[in-house]
Parts: C-alpha cells; sequence; structure tokens
C-alpha cells in the first residue's frame, strides 16, 4: 500500500503534510512512501531529504494521486479554487487525509464525497487522549499563538519590556488575550517571555489555572455564561445578549492594552464579534490588534481577512495563514500528527477502518460516496442516524 504527500497549491501555503523523518515509521507500519516531486522544498526539505529516509520521488502530481492514501495540508474547503483541480484525481477506494473545515464548508466535504474516495478530516480528530498525538488543529494553534505575537511586536512602536536606560525608563507593554485555547495560552506565554504585562480573559472560568500557569493574569467579566464549554473543550456559542454586555464589558480592558490578540472562534460558526468600532476608538494611537478569527468574520468589528486596517491610528490585522510563515516547524508537527494518525489506521501494511474506534469514527468525514459524520450532514440538511452522539471538536 502506498500513501504520497503532494505538494500543496494554496497560494502561499509553504507547509508540508510529511517531513522526512517520517518517512521510516510509516515504512515499518508496511507503508511505501511517496513523495511529489518539490513538495516539501517551502518548508525546508528538498527532495533529496526525503529519498535518503526510504521515500519514492512522483515526478508528477498525477504520479502521486496514483497512491492508495494522499496527505496533504490542505484540501478542498480550505483550498477553494486549486483544491477542486485535484477531484479529478480521486477516486473510489482512495484514502484523503487533509484538513477542509468541514463543518464550515460542508459542501466541499460532498464534493470529495462524488468521487468515492474516504475523506478524513483532520480538523475533526477528537480532542481525547488517546488521540492527543494526532491533534493537528492544538499543534497549528502553537504555531499561530507565538507567531501572532511577535506580528504584533513589529507593529508595535514600542518595545515589550520594561527596561532601564540610559534614557530613562521604559515601561512595559500590555498586552490582552482573549481566549486561553492554545492559540491563546501560547500568545499569552510569549508575551509574558517578551517582557510584557499580559492579562487574558476566556468565558469558560476553568481557563483560569491554565492562564496563570504561562504567566497570565487572568481577567473576570460580572457575565452568567452557563454551560460554556462542550464535550471537545471548545466555548459553546452564546446568545446575542450575552455578546453585547461581554463586548461593553470588555470595553475598558481593550481600551487600556496596547496590544490585543483575539482567538475566539466556534467551529463551523461565525467567530462572535467581541471588540467593537467603540473599543477601537478608546485605544491609544499605535496601539495592534492581530484578530485570529478572521477567517471566520473576525472577533474585531473592523478586521478585514489579511488586511491591514488603521483606525483612529490603531493598527488592525487578519491573517488566516500564520502557520505557514513557521513553515520548518509547522509542519514537523503537521507531519508527527498525521503520521501518528496513520499508524493507527493502518497495521501490517493492511489498511483497517473499524467505525467502532472512536477516532476513526469520529474523524472520518466520507466513504463509499456518502457523507458519514452526524455534524456535517446535519449542516447539509441531510437525515441523520439517532445514535449516542460521540464527542466531537
Amino acid at each position: 500500500m502506498k500513501v504520497a504527500v503532494v505538494k500543496e497549491t494554496f497560494p502561499g501555503e509553504r507547509r508540508v503534510g510529511l517531513v522526512p523523518v517520517s518517512v521510516p515509521l510509516l515504512i515499518k507500519s508496511g507503508l511505501e512512501v511517496l513523495v511529489q516531486a518539490g513538495a516539501g522544498e517551502a518548508a525546508g526539505f528538498a527532495d533529496q531529504l526525503y529519498v535518503d529516509k526510504g521515500a519514492k520521488i512522483a515526478a508528477t502530481r498525477d504520479e502521486a494521486f496514483a497512491a492508495d492514501i494522499i496527505v496533504q495540508v490542505r484540501s478542498l474547503g480550505v483550498n477553494p479554487q486549486a483544491g477542486r483541480d485535484d477531484l479529478a484525481r480521486l477516486r473510489s477506494g482512495q484514502v484523503l487525509l487533509g484538513m477542509c473545515d468541514p463543518l464550515g464548508e460542508p459542501k466541499a466535504v460532498d464534493e470529495i464525497a462524488k468521487t468515492g474516495a474516504t475523506l478524513f478530516a483532520l480538523e475533526l480528530i477528537p480532542r481525547t487522549t488517546r488521540a492527543q498525538s494526532m491533534d493537528v488543529l492544538s499543534s497549528m494553534a502553537t504555531i499561530i499563538g507565538y507567531r501572532a505575537v511577535l506580528l504584533a511586536a513589529t507593529e508595535l512602536p514600542k518595545l515589550f519590556p520594561m527596561l532601564m536606560t540610559a534614557g530613562g525608563t521604559l515601561t512595559a507593554a500590555k498586552a490582552f488575550i482573549i481566549g486561553a485555547g492554545v492559540a491563546g495560552l501560547q500568545a499569552i506565554a510569549t508575551a509574558k517571555r517578551l517582557g510584557a504585562v499580559v492579562r487574558a480573559y476566556d468565558l469558560r472560568p476553568a481557563c483560569r489555572e491554565q492562564v496563570e500557569s504561562v504567566g497570565g493574569k487572568f481577567v473576570e467579566l460580572p457575565l452568567e455564561a452557563g454551560d460554556a464549554q462542550d464535550k471537545g473543550g471548545y466555548a459553546k456559542q452564546q446568545g446575542e445578549e450575552f455578546y453585547r454586555k461581554q463586548r461593553e464589558l470588555l470595553t475598558k480592558v481593550v481600551g487600556e492594552s496596547d496590544v490585543v490578540i483575539t482567538t475566539a472562534a466556534i467551529p463551523g460558526k461565525a467567530a462572535p464579534q467581541l471588540i467593537t468600532a467603540e473599543a477601537v476608538a478608546a485605544m491609544h494611537v499605535g496601539s495592534v490588534i492581530v484578530d485570529l478569527a478572521a477567517d471566520r468574520g473576525g472577533n474585531c468589528a473592523l478586521t478585514k481577512a489579511d488586511q491591514r486596517v488603521i483606525s483612529g491610528g490603531v493598527t488592525i490585522l487578519g491573517p488566516t495563514n500564520l502557520a505557514s510563515e513557521a513553515p520548518t516547524h509547522a509542519s514537523q508537527m503537521f507531519s508527527s500528527n498525521v503520521t501518528a494518525l496513520l499508524q493507527h489506521l493502518v497495521k501490517d501494511g493492511k489498511l483497517e477502518l473499524n467505525r467502532d474506534d472512536e477516532i476513526i469514527r469520529e474523524t472520518i468525514a466520507a466513504q463509499a460516496g456518502q457523507i458519514v459524520h452526524p455534524r456535517i450532514r446535519e449542516a447539509l440538511g441531510l437525515a441523520v442516524e439517532k445514535t449516542d452522539e460521540p464527542s466531537y471538536k
């Protein structure tokens, strides 16, 4: 059985789905590894590095897609234009592993399903101890949180740390992180290491200990969030009245901050708007907002995806592919996650898709021409078999 990693076609995408160090592990599982020529170059992995580890180079994309299992970072759904070109290359019985925004772009999953290929949507890896080594979203969020702080530090017309200099004392920058998931916690830790005074907010009270463990001060707002966390550990969507009060209370904290990084997202839903235009207007000239929810509409009312907006002297950035800006380590982490998943799926060179297995059941989106994931079926208005609902991310 052959597994192939193909070259990414999304504009500006520099990551690769498998790195050379993963090749011997996959060979040990009984897989032959193919690499499309040049697939890893943008991430710093030349073809020869793969060959040295036992992989074979596929000269063309069609040759790579002849493999039994295809690995890519961005499948159709998160690669809307170029990703469609690969549909004709997919076939019945083939397996595709990639990110595809299955809950946000369910129609893309339907298009893949019609090819007959079996789709594993990597965003749906369950947040459980067994699946922790396969959690692509957490890996990418680690990179994103780190890069967001560096981006903000570059834009801010101040230094982050407090310094005693010959020219006087420089006060530390004030950073405010909204959302204490993986990206948020990494942002808190990175801003703290750079010397900023860091505060953070999350509607999940259980996040307080995590925020404090990485050096942040937890901001409490007098709000009743009720059941704020789902089974996968993500924040649940709240009602509009809750968000209205939340925006009002956040305005004061935002106005006191030099840097605000927002990370609040709900899988398959528009991002909650947490920072109003009035809150931006309350910030000092030169302040910076980095909105990591820009691809879902943004947590800030003024955010525009992949654009730089300046309002009243405040810079608002909405990057949507920060993980690609650290392609070597991002690819390394992604590859490690995918390799762990493949080792779970392939035994002695044979693919075993046991739907009783939680990891397989919750990650598989399409099979044999049908959408099999209940949440994706629901998003498309298709009938959903009533079973005990598993824990999805």
